[in-house]
């Protein structure tokens, strides 16, 4: 089987091969299938991460939390720790470019939520089993965040994202439902 780090290469290749007219449709029809969702109609509190071409958009889900009064919760990564911070969102100046071109809450703007408060959590990644199994991108923050948390999980991907399989390892936990321009897997 393919290593990690090969697979996470040509998963970046086939994605930037997207053009941006098919990626916003995509990313369009994805948003608009998790809309339909239960979860995210029950759901009062949302974790999600600040997007980056070519990972699904969630600008516009953030918008369309916020128009439904939805808290929005973002992640700030502490790099020392390895660790997870999300923090509340009320709008996109709150934001600053850290590491790698990504962008996080300004500490001095927002406050922390506790992770027992986030009823949905969209959980990012690279590629996708149906049993729900991920590969990130590589930093092992949501494999650690996910192992203290007990709320919903949901994935947002393309479909060449979902893939047979991959290497799995023991601290890998997969997500509770996969949302992808053609369907809803819901994983057990």
């Amino acid at each position: 089987m393919i290593d990690k780090r090969s697979f996470r290469k040509q998963m970046m290749d086939r994605l930037s091969q997207v053009s941006r007219p098919i990626y916003e449709d995509l990313s369009y029809k994805i948003a608009n299938r998790m809309f339909d969702e239960q979860d995210w109609k029950n759901a009062r509190v949302i974790g999600i991460t600040i997007s980056k071409v070519p990972e699904v958009d969630t600008y516009q889900i953030i918008r369309k939390a916020w128009e439904l009064g939805k808290q929005v919760v973002v992640p700030k990564c502490l790099p020392k720790e390895k660790l997870l911070s999300f923090r509340i969102l009320t709008e996109f100046s709150q934001l600053e470019s850290v590491y790698y071109g990504l962008f996080e809450p300004k500490e001095e703007l927002t406050k922390e939520v506790e992770p027992g408060l986030i009823d949905l959590l969209i959980v990012p990644g690279l590629a996708y089993t149906k049993e729900g199994y991920r590969i990130g991108f590589g930093g092992g923050y949501y494999d650690r965040f996910l192992s203290n948390y007990s709320g919903k999980t949901t994935s947002l991907a393309f479909d060449m994202q979902v893939v047979p399989e991959f290497s799995i390892e023991e601290h890998d936990l997969p997500v509770s439902k996969i949302i992808t321009n053609h369907e809803v897997i819901i994983i057990k």
